[in-house]
């Protein structure tokens, strides 16, 4: 069976991966934008996009594009998405060297969620 061009590229940019560390695909982003997702926090709270370990710094402007052309608006106009501390990823052998070196004792609370005396 031939498929025309238009065909086969609707097919092909279906599969592609817009939001890597998430898996998400352009069909998936555009079925949430048909059923009513407007803005980026909807899409990300629908489909993930932008809560990787990239935090959206891959995703993030393609998602705007694919917005902005929806709703027939600039991309300067799309909002940015909320962001919850830390925006960037943290290692965790990181936060462990601050509990071992955090103060012992009678000094307050500790980090590992003890009361003060």
């Amino acid at each position: 069976m031939k498929r025309s061009v238009e065909e086969r590229n609707w097919l092909e940019q279906r599969n592609v991966i817009v939001c890597r560390c998430e898996d998400v695909t352009l069909e998936e982003i555009r079925r949430a934008i048909a059923q009513g997702a407007t803005t980026l926090d909807e899409l990300k709270r629908l489909l993930r996009v932008g809560m990787g370990p990239c935090q959206g710094r891959t995703c993030r402007e393609l998602l705007a594009r694919e917005l902005a052309e929806h709703l027939g608006k600039p991309v300067a106009e799309i909002m940015p998405p909320t962001f919850r501390p830390p925006a960037k990823p943290v290692k965790l052998g990181l936060l462990s060297r601050m509990v071992e070196n955090a103060p012992r004792g009678d000094e307050g609370s500790s980090l590992e969620g003890g009361e003060s005396r």
